[in-house]
């Protein structure tokens, strides 16, 4: 009885660990919800029964099995980890591996940062801003400012997520060093078109996927996630308008 109860708790701990890592990395509700099923029927655990939203994952095993609460405070972009998941789940339930083979590999997933450098990162979004200003129709000698403006917006976005770990304020100051520097290159000759500059800078802060995953989860019947994710991605865009709004006030 003592060793049941022992197995109950470890797969519990490996299917909540899979759960955690793909709801903190942006995965979608239903699919967390999904995966979470397939592992535990797997392991002949039929009866499972699972709830999870942004927030947190209420598990159980059965009616007359153990259930745990798994609370989510942090939620990243990570894509790269909800695949790795979602291929131990596959690789489990085709029974190619074992379950303590999967919690171990999980484990090594949780800890593994698969993040690109930062200087990478910033980059990249200034690379991304600078092709979105030609996207937008805007002009060759406006690149420059949209390339500095996106790249340093994105930098001070991932400074005051480190120091604050407030989302809302964080893309609130980015979006606002992205706004002066628009206004003081346009004031100063060096850019044309203030609209096209600041709305290509701005577009790597947009909560795209946010809004996507929000879309998916209410087609899915996840009401409760689905509006979770719309109110967050609406704060994030309203954060984002506020600055620039406040940058053009002045």
């Amino acid at each position: 009885m003592v060793l049941h109860e022992a197995d109950n708790e470890f797969t519990l701990d490996c299917l909540l660990l899979a759960g955690r890592i793909m709801i903190e990395s942006g995965a979608e509700t239903y699919r967390v919800e999904d995966t979470m099923l397939r592992m535990a029927h797997s392991q002949n655990m039929l009866d499972a029964q699972c709830y999870a939203t942004p927030t947190g994952i209420i598990f159980s095993l059965g009616k007359t099995q153990p259930t745990r609460i798994v609370s989510i405070s942090n939620r990243i972009t990570d894509l790269q980890k909800i695949a790795l998941v979602n291929s131990v789940s596959r690789r489990l339930t085709s029974h190619m591996i074992t379950l303590e083979e999967a919690y171990d590999e999980l484990k090594s997933i949780q800890k593994t940062n698969y993040f690109l450098p930062t200087y990478i990162q910033v980059l990249a979004a200034a690379l991304a801003s600078g092709f979105f200003l030609i996207m937008f129709k805007g002009g060759w000698p406006d690149f420059p400012v949209a390339f500095l403006a996106g790249g340093v917006g994105f930098l001070v976005l991932v400074m005051i997520n480190h120091l604050t770990k407030v989302k809302f304020f964080s893309e609130f100051t980015a979006s606002l060093a992205i706004g002066y520097i628009a206004v003081f290159a346009v004031k100063c000759g060096y850019g044309v078109e203030l609209d096209k500059i600041i709305i290509s800078s701005v577009m790597p802060l947009v909560p795209g996927l946010l809004i996507t995953n929000a879309v998916r989860d209410l087609m899915a019947g996840h009401f409760i996630s689905g509006m979770a994710k719309g109110v967050e991605a609406f704060l994030t865009a309203f954060a984002i308008g506020a600055a620039i709004a406040v940058t053009l006030s002045f």
